[in-house]
């Protein structure tokens, strides 16, 4: 599915703060995580970091959330899997990449879509600085938004 990606500031700049709000502890963790364990570990150490750190926070969330999807009426046996839902409403995909692509945002757009959860954070860990992004899906018009 194609998406139109749009800066949720330019549209709307109230809601992106209250997102902005929303994902501060999630971002303060992720940076913590990178920070102390550095660049270029294997994915799912960060992983582990991240689960660590957010218990220590005591931010709900949900490790390995899966999901499945219906086809036609019916239920495909695959499961999907994000790695955190947060919340309940924000999905965390954790990547440990040289750079983020379009494969991996069409992956967590994906999921935001088929969850139907509205927010999703995208975080790679594997650069010597972190990179995060952060996406608002309006699951009405199906606009993407980065925030």
């Amino acid at each position: 599915m194609q998406y139109t990606l749009k800066r949720l500031m330019d549209v709307k700049p109230e809601l992106g703060k209250e997102l902005k709000q929303k994902c501060y502890a999630i971002n303060g963790c992720c940076s913590a995580v990178h920070q102390e364990l550095g660049a270029f570990l294997n994915e799912y150490m960060y992983q582990d970091a991240l689960q660590i750190i957010l218990d220590e926070q005591q931010i709900p969330y949900t490790r390995e959330y899966y999901f499945n999807v219906m086809f036609h009426g019916k239920q495909i046996q695959h499961k999907h899997y994000v790695d955190f839902l947060i919340n309940d409403e924000i999905i965390v995909e954790c990547k440990a990449v040289e750079k983020i692509c379009a494969e991996h945002r069409q992956q967590l757009w994906n999921y935001m879509r088929l969850t139907k959860k509205p927010i999703g954070i995208l975080c790679n860990f594997a650069p010597p600085i972190d990179q995060i992004e952060h996406y608002y899906l309006d699951v009405a018009d199906g606009t993407m938004y980065l925030f």
